[in-house]
């Protein structure tokens, strides 16, 4: 008799001479398969971090963050998943990213223990609930994700609801109840519904409207509604993305507030690479606040020195050139960004940015990474180094 078979009978038996009935028979065999047919991650990444900003003392992080996780099979069409992190680390810098005074250059990798996501979901047919902790990312990340260059990633806790009943269309709906931050503390309670739909072949590309409005405890400076459209397609050797997106006062937002965003990008595909031109703003409000993106992948854009993680009041324009292309098996990237103000006419400085991935196998992978920003009418030079070492291992 085959062992599969010899150990759900062994399990039956076990479970009717507990006394349990036919049905609960069947959930408990139901439950133990699910588990049985799970499967176990381990993600551990090592990273130097280096950071000289001109202003503090130079700071040099070494941290290693290791992720357990565990994902149960289907059971019915429902499925959980949970993962653990922990992120150990020393070397001349600031573990708590918040301290103040500053002493150090800044490294936002605390050291912390947490739980990082645990979730259930449900499917039937084209549509899938989750609840519970879990990583969301939209988009490119622009507006909603989860900050997966930190060590310590940002998830959220709440509810999610994605349908694909219709052909080609994708429906993404969240409530967030908690926001969990890179530095180790969540957001005070929020109530963040989170709506995104996406067309993905229309004549011009894949288009996508979305809605997101952000509602935090009390009053707060990002209680804003933001609404816009994106599109993203391409023909022969021509890539293009462009965007809108208008952003109004909510909530508890004390007072008015009206602001834009827009996004164009054009990009060539050239034998064995790309090259990418574009000019984003985030505009401001009459120079009193700028557009903002507090559930953003913020490291993605505006430079990786990360000097525009919050945009300033005046807003920021950012007209950038990007090549993207491999050497030697390793995939290179570079961009050159040129900042200015949305309001007024302020030099806020350029950035040269390179990364150099070199993946050795579907387990190990290896990064190097440079950021070299250069101060405009204010602010101060930054540069920063990264070497990574990443392994992932899954059943």
């Amino acid at each position: 008799m085959p062992f599969k078979l010899v150990q759900h009978s062994l399990v039956s038996a076990s479970l009717a001479v507990a006394g349990l009935s036919v049905p609960q028979l069947a959930l408990a065999e139901g439950i133990q398969e699910a588990f049985s047919s799970g499967k176990a991650s381990v993600n551990m990444r090592y990273r130097f971090e280096s950071v000289e900003d001109n202003v503090n003392k130079d700071a040099d992080a070494h941290t290693l963050r290791t992720r357990l996780g565990f994902t149960t099979g289907d059971y019915k069409g429902f499925k959980a998943h949970a993962d653990f992190e922990v992120i150990k680390g020393g070397g001349d810098y600031e573990d708590n990213p918040k301290a103040t005074p500053k002493e150090f250059a800044v490294v936002a990798d605390p050291l912390v223990e947490e739980l990082n996501q645990a979730w259930l979901s449900y499917s039937a047919s084209d549509t899938e609930v989750k609840f519970g902790r879990q990583r969301i990312i939209l988009d490119n990340a622009r507006f909603v994700g989860n900050v997966g260059w930190r060590q310590n990633e940002q998830t959220f806790d709440g509810i999610r609801f994605t349908n694909s009943s219709f052909d080609d269309v994708a429906i993404n709906l969240a409530y967030i109840t908690q926001v969990n931050k890179i530095l180790g503390k969540a957001d005070k309670e929020t109530g963040h519904v989170l709506l995104n739909v996406a067309f993905d072949k229309t004549p011009v590309g894949k288009v996508t409207a979305y809605s997101y409005m952000l509602d935090y405890d009390g009053v707060s400076a990002n209680d804003r509604d933001t609404f816009g459209v994106r599109v993203k397609g391409g023909k022969d050797s021509i890539l293009y993305t462009a965007e809108f997106a208008q952003q109004s006062d909510g909530a508890d937002y004390a007072g008015d507030l009206s602001a834009t965003y827009m996004l164009g990008e054009i990009g060539y595909k050239l034998d064995g690479a790309k090259v990418f031109l574009g000019y984003e703003s985030l505009g401001s409000d009459d120079g009193a606040t700028g557009f903002a993106t507090p559930l953003a992948t913020a490291h993605a854009f505006n430079g990786w020195a990360d000097k525009f993680l919050a945009t300033p009041a005046v807003g920021l324009t950012d007209t950038y050139l990007k090549v993207v292309t491999k050497v030697a098996g390793m995939k290179l990237v570079g961009m050159y960004h040129d900042f200015g103000s949305d309001e007024g006419s302020a030099d806020l400085g350029s950035e040269l940015d390179l990364v150099l991935v070199k993946p050795f196998n579907k387990t190990f992978k290896g990064l190097i990474k440079y950021a070299d920003y250069s101060a405009g009418d204010s602010g101060a030079d930054t540069q920063k180094i990264w070497f990574a070492l990443e392994a992932n291992f899954k059943q």
